[in-house]
């Protein structure tokens, strides 16, 4: 649909085949303009794990057709007279994977009231979910993103847009738990699965100032460019024996990326202090966790969760990042290769998160 001279259109995802690289691009209709809104030029969009679940339906039906990504950078080019936040037109901003919630909508909603929007229980995906106004949300694996203005943050000076992205997203999701549970010195801190999430654990970790700081993975592989990340050592689960009891009772939190229901939960479980916690943030589509109850009872430990983070929570993890020169690692390729970046995200290439730009990149349009 063109509004105010320009198109919102991008790739589509037309059914569960999507994944194979057979998303088309197309045109569609953003949410009905409100006054609470902004319209953002995108220049980045982050490639997220979550895009490739929501394009095979993994976790439940997709409501095709569907744009996907959730890692959103750009320029502001339109705003609401109800914006909030003072954004305006030029404004580098971003939106992550919410894009709205009741805010207090619902008068007896206390997460909206703690400023811990992510847990509304009327969450609105940035992409695959529905507007307030009835509308289906899209993502940013395209030209143009409108949002309520609640849920875009601007970007501080100093930090690198292709950097920026991945953050909104995989950043948040290891930030937000990291924070919560005391992450810092005299911790020793254990990340399952270095991949696209894992690694800004590694990075946020190290950051907030934790004494030790452990890549746990299945084999080898990655131990050389886990511990050029900053971390202090690598466990390879699958090639060092007896690991699980070398390691046990060591770590004081641990978070786990992991999103098959094959992990040995019971022998992470099993690293923890007494009183240690284990964060679960990823989100298998192969079946439920399984543990034994008995290794929290043994070391009185905990099992928790953690989802994404609020705006305020993203703008503290942006702020971070450039204090600490946090930089992940990413690859950057441009939009027009969307397709080809499914498959090789799909396929375990991404060292560590693809990102899909806009602009001119190496002289390529």
């Amino acid at each position: 649909m063109a509004t105010q001279g320009y198109k919102f259109e991008g790739w589509l995802g037309l059914d569960k085949e999507s994944i194979g690289g057979k998303m088309v691009w197309g045109e569609f209709k953003p949410k009905p303009w409100e006054e609470t809104d902004v319209d953002i030029k995108i220049s980045h969009c982050g490639v997220c794990g979550t895009d490739l679940h929501v394009l095979r339906s993994g976790w439940r039906a997709t409501p095709y057709p569907i744009c996907v990504g959730h890692e959103i950078i750009g320029t502001v080019v339109r705003v609401g007279s109800k914006a909030e936040g003072g954004l305006k037109v030029g404004d580098r901003v971003g939106v992550g994977a919410q894009s709205d919630s009741c805010l207090g909508r619902d008068s007896e909603c206390d997460d909206c009231a703690s400023g811990l929007e992510q847990y509304c229980g009327k969450f609105v995906n940035t992409y695959g979910g529905k507007h307030f106004n009835g509308a289906k949300s899209m993502g940013g694996y395209g030209m143009y993103h409108r949002c309520p203005s609640h849920f875009v943050v601007k970007i501080p000076d100093g930090l690198d847009s292709a950097d920026a992205a991945p953050m909104l997203c995989g950043g948040i999701t290891l930030f937000a738990p990291l924070k919560d549970h005391g992450c810092g010195p005299g911790k020793t801190v254990g990340i399952v699965g270095v991949g696209g999430l894992g690694h800004f654990g590694i990075a946020f970790a190290k950051a907030l100032g934790a004494d030790r700081v452990v890549g746990i993975s299945r084999s080898e592989t990655k131990r050389d460019e886990v511990l050029r990340m900053g971390a202090d050592s690598y466990i390879a689960t699958e090639d060092e024996e007896n690991w699980a009891n070398k390691y046990g009772k060591t770590f004081d939190l641990i978070i786990s990326t992991v999103s098959s229901s094959k992990m040995p939960l019971t022998q992470y479980l099993g690293l923890l202090k007494r009183e240690g916690t284990l964060v679960q943030v990823g989100i298998p589509d192969d079946g439920p966790l399984g543990f034994n109850p008995g290794v929290l009872i043994n070391l009185r430990s905990k099992i928790t969760g953690s989802k994404i983070g609020s705006p305020a929570e993203i703008r503290q993890m942006l702020d971070l990042a450039v204090e600490k020169h946090v930089k992940p690692w990413v690859q950057v390729r441009h939009m027009s290769e969307a397709n080809q970046t499914i498959l090789d995200m799909d396929a375990g290439k991404a060292r560590y998160r693809y990102v899909l730009a806009n602009e001119t990149i190496q002289g390529k349009l």
